[in-house]
């Protein structure tokens, strides 16, 4: 278990609003914060370097400081194993002197560290998983979800391929917590809306040869493929559906968990008319294209709906501290509740009491190569789905801390 060291962001202008403090209410005289990511594998390319850096361009945008004390980041690879991320957690919390872990890439991984966050009364937030778990049976007072959840995903990506005559469905699932939960919440979707799920294959995180799986998808006689995996996963899939001719049998692909650089490594030739949805595009407006156009120069690709996340993220956590005075859990967190979140990744967004953060969500069709003006010219907006439709109601949740 070992980490990618500490890196401490040299003080810019201020971006955020700075307390001046002696620093004596912030422990150990600095802010620590980490994030536990897979830096070389399965999901390397859609969390990883990328979220790293965007944890660094937040700290920097910041001023690199907060209540006169240094912010500092430090990154670990878990190798997308809950027990590597629940012992580094650990170690952080208790003697690295980590303040909070602002972002855990997988969900299996999430579910692990969120339980020792819990133990150890530290702040926890997740960008890159999706188990929507993470707000039911899982939530905590210390926990967020941030960037999306599988029952978003579902309940958008699910419902349009439905009505647009999608309405038989067979799964390709990643075995493990995300792609069950978002099996779950896409069969959930399409059968409320008349469909059916005719049957479904687990498939080992990780997998090379989608072969065997493919086959059975294409005998089910479904008219929807559903791709409830992620990353390396979903590219794997989706190039390997072409080659059995998936598509030009008469077979629609969904992806249920589909980023722009999946798309953008794919090629429009092999993804056109594909729906997906994402909390975040980098061409949606001025404020998004200003702060993507920085983000590329740095990193060389566009960011995806996570890696922005973990840019607001970090920008709304320092504010919360600002704001409490403090880096202590208590204040911090109900800092974090009180205040919106309004910035270039979400406008109105909130807190929720099941920890929750509600902003609205984008229906996408991958333009067709004629189309595009360019490189990463890559989606055309279907819809805004508002948060309170996108995200599953209170009134269904299954998290202990909301009262009916």
């Amino acid at each position: 278990m070992a980490w990618q060291g500490i890196a401490r962001a040299q003080p810019m202008p201020a971006a955020g609003p700075q307390t001046i403090s002696d620093g004596q209410r912030i422990s150990n005289g600095v802010v620590r914060l980490g994030f536990l990511l897979d830096m070389s594998g399965p999901y390397a390319d859609v969390t990883g370097p990328g979220s790293a850096a965007a944890a660094r361009m937040a700290v920097e945008d910041f001023g690199g400081k907060v209540l006169g004390a240094p912010v500092e980041v430090v990154v670990a690879d878990h190798q997308n194993k809950p027990d590597v991320a629940a012992a580094t957690a650990r170690a952080w919390f208790d003697t690295a002197k980590v303040d909070a872990i602002l972002d855990v890439a997988a969900s299996a991984t999430a579910l692990a560290a969120a339980d020792i966050a819990k133990a150890k009364n530290k702040v926890i937030v997740f960008n890159g998983p999706g188990a929507v778990r993470l707000t039911n049976e899982a939530c905590s007072p210390v926990s967020v979800h941030w960037a999306y959840d599988t029952y978003a995903l579902a309940n958008s990506t699910a419902l349009a391929t439905v009505r647009a005559g999608g309405d038989s469905w067979y799964f390709v699932t990643a075995d493990y917590a995300f792609g069950q939960d978002l099996e779950r919440d896409a069969g959930a979707v399409v059968k409320a809306n008349g469909g059916k799920v005719l049957g479904g294959v687990r498939v080992p995180l990780n997998t090379a040869d989608f072969s065997s799986f493919l086959l059975q998808a294409q005998g089910s006689g479904a008219k929807v493929v559903g791709l409830a995996n992620a990353g390396a996963d979903t590219t794997n899939a989706i190039k390997q559906a072409a080659e059995f001719g998936l598509t030009q049998g008469g077979q629609k692909l969904a992806g249920l968990l589909v980023y722009i650089s999946d798309v953008h490594s794919l090629g429009l030739k092999a993804t056109q008319g594909m729906l997906l949805t994402e909390g975040f595009y980098w061409d949606l407006n001025d404020e998004t294209r200003a702060w993507s156009k920085r983000y590329f120069e740095r990193v060389g690709k566009m960011p995806n709906m996570s890696q922005a996340g973990v840019y607001s993220t970090v920008t709304h956590y320092l504010k919360a501290v600002a704001k409490a005075g403090t880096d202590e859990t208590a204040p911090v967190m109900k800092a974090m509740r009180e205040t919106p979140v309004d910035d270039f990744y979400a406008r109105g967004g909130r807190i929720r009491e099941d920890g929750r953060m509600v902003h609205d969500m984008y229906l996408f069709e991958v333009k067709k190569p004629e189309e595009s003006k360019g490189p990463w010219d890559l989606y055309r907006l279907v819809a805004t789905v508002p948060g309170e439709q996108a995200f599953q109601p209170l009134s269904a949740s299954r998290c202990p801390l909301v009262k009916k």
